[in-house]
């Protein structure tokens, strides 16, 4: 079994993750969901929110609260993190979309990881569901190749197109 005090802090160390990604998602949807992204977007945001969710669930099955300052704190950061410089003073860069999906691709990565971690600690541990976390961890593999679908349809999009088409299509979205 392992050591209460660690679990708790594993687990809430991920549920910030996992509150970061939601919003994250959700905010995505709002911005890009009428795009050529939007689809898959919407299902990915929706089934990151419904992990959390699960992440959620699993605590209270172990006895691990939630430590609400540091969901709290991860849900501050989300959103001063859109504050940050792009160089632009009223429009976001073209290059946030990639970097975006960048951010959600890690964290599915170490959502993946934490499903894993605790297939490993359901050898020893009734408590935890072995069924319910291989379905999350095959859940979170199938996300991340859609996360590298969209990254490299994004990346094309961007990083090959002229500058001056970037600047009209920032400006197009923004106005």
């Amino acid at each position: 079994m392992p050591a209460p005090r660690l679990l708790g802090a594993h687990l809430n160390d991920h549920l910030v993750g996992a509150t970061v990604g939601a919003e994250l998602g959700h905010r995505m949807v709002q911005e890009h969901g009428d795009t050529a992204y939007g689809d898959e977007l919407r299902n990915l945001a929706t089934e990151i929110a419904q992990d959390r969710r699960a992440l959620l669930r699993i605590m209270g099955e172990v006895d691990v609260p939630a430590r609400r300052y540091k969901v709290y704190g991860a849900w501050l950061g989300e959103k001063l993190g859109r504050a940050k410089p792009n160089g632009r003073l009223l429009r976001r860069s073209a290059l946030t979309l990639l970097i975006e999906w960048e951010a959600l691709r890690s964290g599915v990565a170490g959502k993946a990881l934490l499903w894993r971690a605790l297939l490993t600690a359901a050898v020893d541990d009734a408590r935890f569901d072995q069924d319910r976390l291989e379905e999350l961890r095959q859940r979170a593999d199938r996300q991340t190749r859609t996360l590298d679908s969209l990254h490299a349809r994004a990346a094309a999009g961007l990083l090959s197109a002229p500058e001056s088409q970037l600047s009209g299509a920032s400006a197009a979205r923004s106005g």
